[in-house]
C-alpha cells in the first residue's frame, strides 16, 4: 500500500484496470476531500453533496472499467469535470421540477402585488432583458459560455472554474473577458437594451 501512495494517478488507474482495488482506494483517498469540498461549495447542501459525490465516483469507476478513460495526466481535472457536469444536471433537473404554470393555480401569479417587486410591465421588461441575455449566451463559444455560466449562475470563483475546467485561472479570466466583450458587441449590433432599471 505504501508504494501505491507514491505512484502517479495515471499509474494507479492502470493498476486499477488490471484489477487492483487498493489502487483505486489510494486514488479515492487522494482526491475525495477536494471533490467533496468543490461539490459542497457549489450546492450548499450536505445530503445533495453526498449524493453527487457518490455519483461522481460511480461514474469514475464505470468509465475506467469500460476502458473509456483517456485523460492522461489530468485525472483530478477529469474528476472535477464529472462532478461539475453532475451538479449542472442536478440544477437543470431541479429547475424543471420547480417550474410553475400559471394555468394550474387559482391565483394570478403575474398580477399578485405580494409576489411582485414592481408592476407587471416592469417584470415583462426585466424578463425580456434576461431572455435576450440568455439568447446571447447561447451564441457564445462553448468555452466562454461555460465560464460565464459557472461564474454568474453558479457563483463559482475563478479558481474553482479553473479547477473544474482543467485550465489556468488566467485562461478562465480571459474567457470571461471575451464572453463579456462578445455579448456587448452582440447587444450593439442587434440594438439590444441590457438594462431594466
Amino acid at each position: 500500500m505504501n508504494n501505491l501512495k507514491t505512484m502517479t494517478d495515471e499509474e494507479l488507474v492502470v493498476l486499477y484496470v488490471q484489477g487492483s482495488n487498493p489502487a483505486f482506494d489510494v486514488l479515492l483517498s487522494r482526491h475525495k476531500s477536494s471533490v467533496y469540498a468543490y461539490i459542497y461549495y457549489t450546492v450548499h447542501d450536505s445530503d445533495l453533496t453526498d449524493d453527487i459525490f457518490q455519483e461522481t465516483f460511480l461514474k469514475v469507476i464505470t468509465t475506467i472499467k469500460q476502458g473509456r478513460y483517456t485523460e492522461n495526466g489530468k485525472f483530478k481535472a477529469w474528476i472535477m469535470r464529472i462532478a461539475h457536469n453532475l451538479i449542472i444536471d442536478n440544477f437543470r433537473q431541479e429547475r424543471n421540477e420547480n417550474a410553475i404554470s400559471n394555468d394550474e393555480l387559482d391565483v394570478d401569479l403575474l398580477n399578485d402585488v405580494r409576489l411582485c417587486e414592481g408592476t407587471v410591465e416592469d417584470r415583462m421588461v426585466k424578463n425580456q432583458v434576461l431572455a435576450d441575455i440568455r439568447k446571447m449566451i447561447k451564441h457564445l463559444p462553448d468555452s466562454q459560455r461555460e465560464v460565464l455560466e459557472m461564474r454568474y449562475y453558479h457563483d463559482m470563483s475563478f479558481k474553482e472554474i479553473a479547477d473544474a475546467t482543467g485550465v489556468s485561472i488566467n485562461t478562465a479570466l480571459g474567457r470571461m473577458r471575451y464572453a463579456i466583450m462578445n455579448m456587448r458587441r452582440m447587444a450593439e449590433e442587434y440594438k439590444i437594451e441590457l438594462s431594466y432599471a
